[in-house]
């Protein structure tokens, strides 16, 4: 076989994803495979605890609007929007019949647990990302959530 040839097709399977090829021509057979990595190891959670259904209506994924009389108490501050990592529902207590993780006026540090998302059956704790005073929670327990959507706000500095 051509060297020319032969790197051409090298070429091509390294820009492919093809994890094997294999060529016979003129008596010559080429057998080209990629070592497949190792997977990473799965990480399954089970709940805890089981939650209620859903409301019966499902309620908007838009944020609530902000009435003129909190405009500007939200405004004003320097604040910081905590949002969603991943899609999934929203439950703000760890159990249904225990407190809230966090309260509207509640002082709380980076890395302070503010609820849980269940995404495919598992429970992720959503952690604020900065200190701040919550001045607002705009997703009700049991609500869907989608990535990036704005869950918490808090007034920094």
């Amino acid at each position: 076989m051509d060297l020319s040839y032969l790197e051409k097709i090298l070429r091509l399977f390294d820009e492919s994803t093809l994890t094997e090829l294999e060529i016979e021509e003129d008596g010559s057979q080429i057998r080209l495979a990629r070592q497949k990595e190792p997977a990473a190891p799965m990480q399954f959670a089970m709940p805890q605890f089981g939650y209620g259904a859903p409301p019966a209506a499902a309620p908007s994924t838009q944020a609530p609007a902000v009435s003129a009389g909190e405009s500007s108490s939200v405004s004003s501050a320097k604040t910081h929007e905590v949002k969603s990592p991943i899609v999934g529902t929203l439950y703000r207590a760890p159990s249904p019949d225990a407190d809230p993780y966090v309260q509207v006026g509640q002082q709380v540090e980076s890395g302070t647990t503010l609820c849980i998302i269940e995404a495919m059956k598992l429970m992720n704790e959503i952690e604020s990302d900065a200190s701040g005073k919550i001045i607002k929670i705009l997703v009700e327990n049991g609500q869907p959530v989608e990535y990036g959507q704005v869950l918490f706000i808090l007034e920094v500095g």
